[in-house]
């Protein structure tokens, strides 16, 4: 009888390891809490008009369509019993429980707010197409408020942007915006000049990107500052609300800074399975949420669980995609019955887009910044992608961004903007119902129409 194996997931790690086992004698059942695989690393570019968000994020039953070993699930993850071997999910009022004899858990991680959740109602993260969709209309609908507005300061207001958080999301995003209004927006209006946009980019470190190193720190700093991004390091961000953003210098001197719409790039915390998997295990978390794994990526005393991605703490490794594939991989070779072996990633290197045209690349201690970098931070996305039609569609995208001034995704409704705080208001006890009582609401809809 094949091994039933269950991976949590379907980012790099959940993905990448059902691929590796596609020829293996096993039955996989894929559990995810998204019906997509999200290529998280280009949701800046959903958020900024480039891209859609269905070229960075394919559908996982068609990327595995063609894996006959494999069954998708949707539904999210609320329990694991290492005991018993079994996880239990949900779907709207629908629990399914699944057993296992192996399972990969790469859950992923979402946004940390460092113990100030209530920044999140102003300053939204970058984890999730929600977020990406909700400050594409934040951004956009900040240049069209603008042109309503009569008041000077609340035209300022309205188009100063802050970023928090100056590594590759928050330079990336703030590049991007800055971008947006000084070349995609344009004359496109009447009132206000798009180019008179304010964008910030604040952190407390004391360098962008500074696990590039200080090069390519420098010169990224030296690029944002060309393309008219303000950046202010060695400020902590004390204060977020509907009027801006609140920073505290290292003298304890705090400003304000007014600002319409705010982005969270700073931070991530771990899925709370992370800290379920511990309870069960004995295994030490961190103050991320990420678990202890041993060295082969397996948890202590239970040689059939194996921890992935960013929900993993071992040896220091970053929480990048590169981490996710190669762990996931070494997972599936022990579940197809190799020899136990330390779990060894290979740095393939880093890299961050400034500007169009611009970029910063450290692989193998060679360091690239300008225009060789941005190309070979093209190829590295292109590969990357999922889907010969996703590569297509996303080249002809950056095609009309980068070489010409359009956005080709520049769609936002109230609802992308609304839907995140109404969910909040309703609360955790929001539930669809049972499907006769949705199938009831939309008979009874139907006949009031």
């Amino acid at each position: 009888m094949a091994k039933r194996v269950v991976i949590i997931g379907s980012g790099f790690g959940g993905l990448f390891a059902a691929k590796a086992l596609r020829r293996a004698d096993v039955e996989i059942t894929l559990i995810a809490k998204t019906g997509y695989h999200l290529f998280q690393p280009l949701l800046y570019q959903v958020a900024t008009g480039i891209l859609s968000e269905g070229e960075i994020a394919p559908a996982t039953r068609e990327v595995l369509k063609r894996q006959k070993n494999t069954r998708v699930l949707l539904g999210e993850v609320t329990d694991i019993d290492v005991a018993a071997r079994t996880v239990t999910s949900q779907l709207l009022d629908r629990t399914t429980v699944t057993p296992y004899d192996e399972l990969v858990v790469a859950a992923g991680a979402g946004q940390s707010y460092f113990g100030n959740d209530q920044f999140a109602r102003h300053a939204p993260g970058m984890k999730s197409i929600d977020d990406a969709l909700e400050l594409r209309g934040r951004i956009f609908g900040a240049f069209e408020l603008a042109e309503l507005a009569t008041d000077a300061d609340e035209v300022d207001r309205l188009l100063t942007f802050v970023v928090i958080g100056a590594g590759p999301t928050g330079v990336e995003m703030a590049g991007q915006i800055s971008e947006l209004a000084r070349r995609a927006l344009v004359g496109d209006f009447r009132k206000i000049d798009p180019r008179t946009a304010r964008v910030v980019l604040v952190d407390f470190a004391p360098e962008v990107l500074g696990s590039f190193g200080d090069h390519l720190s420098a010169s990224a700093q030296r690029r944002l500052k060309q393309i008219g991004v303000e950046v202010q390091l060695g400020k902590k961000v004390v204060g977020v609300d509907r009027d801006g953003v609140t920073v505290e210098d290292e003298h304890g001197s705090r400003s304000l800074i007014p600002s319409f719409c705010k982005i969270w790039a700073a931070g991530v915390s771990a899925s709370p399975l992370g800290r379920r998997l511990a309870e069960q295990t004995g295994a030490e978390v961190d103050r991320a949420g990420r678990i202890a794994t041993l060295d082969d990526t397996s948890l202590l005393g239970h040689p059939e669980v194996f921890v992935v991605g960013d929900m993993a703490s071992l040896k220091h490794y970053p929480g990048v995609a590169q981490v996710a594939i190669q762990g996931a991989r070494h997972a599936a070779k022990i579940i197809e019955g190799e020899e136990r072996t330390p779990f060894v990633y290979k740095d393939k290197g880093s890299m961050a887009t400034v500007s169009r045209f611009h970029a910063v690349a450290s692989v193998k201690g060679l360091r690239f910044s300008g225009f060789i970098a941005w190309l070979l931070w093209l190829a590295v996305h292109i590969v990357y992608i999922v889907g010969f039609k996703n590569r297509v569609t996303t080249v002809m995208h950056w095609f009309v961004s980068f070489l010409g001034r359009g956005r080709s995704e520049r769609v936002a409704t109230e609802q992308q903007v609304l839907a995140r705080l109404a969910l909040e208001q309703v609360g955790d006890s929001f539930s669809l119902g049972s499907e006769a009582q949705i199938q009831e609401r939309t008979s009874r809809t139907a006949k009031v129409r």
